[in-house]
C-alpha cells in the first residue's frame, strides 16, 4: 500500500510547467509540515515536494499561493538523478491526486480569476441555515 495524506503550509508559489509530448500541466511545491514534538524537545519541520498533474495542477496555479493552508492526498515516489558534479541525487516526492484548498483568498491584486470574498468563480456562499444536516 503506498498512500500519503498531508496537511501543510505551501513554502512558495506553485510552479507549473507543460509536458512537451501532451502540454498537460504539471505543477510543484513545497509545504511545510510541523512534527508532533513532545515536551522539552525543540519543534521539527518536514518539508515535503508535492507533484500534481492536470487540470488540479492548474487550479493550483490559479489559488494556492505562499502561505495557504492545504491537504494533499497521493503516494509516494522515489526516484535519482546526478547533479552538475556527477553526484548521484535521490529524491522522494508526494505524488497528488487530490489536493484540498483548506484557505481561500485572493492569489494577487493583478490575478486572474480573481477571487472574491473568498469564493472562487463558479461557487456561490451559503449559510449554515442553507445545510440540511
Amino acid at each position: 500500500m503506498n498512500s500519503v495524506v498531508l496537511i501543510g503550509r505551501l513554502t512558495r508559489d506553485p510552479e507549473v510547467r507543460y509536458t512537451p509530448e501532451s502540454q498537460m500541466a504539471v505543477a510543484t511545491f513545497t509545504i511545510a509540515i510541523d512534527r508532533m514534538q513532545r515536551a522539552g524537545k525543540e519543534k521539527q519541520t518536514d518539508f515535503p515536494r508535492i507533484t500534481v498533474f492536470g487540470k488540479t495542477a492548474e487550479n493550483c496555479e490559479k489559488f494556492l499561493t505562499k502561505g495557504k493552508l492545504v491537504g494533499v492526498q497521493g503516494r509516494l515516489q522515489t526516484g535519482s538523478y546526478k547533479n552538475k558534479e556527477g553526484v548521484t541525487v535521490y529524491t522522494t516526492d508526494v505524488v497528488a491526486d487530490r489536493v484540498e484548498f483548506l484557505e481561500w483568498g485572493d492569489k494577487s491584486e493583478n490575478s486572474s480569476p480573481k477571487v472574491e470574498s473568498g469564493i472562487p468563480d463558479g461557487f456561490q456562499a451559503i449559510e449554515d441555515d442553507d445545510i440540511p444536516f
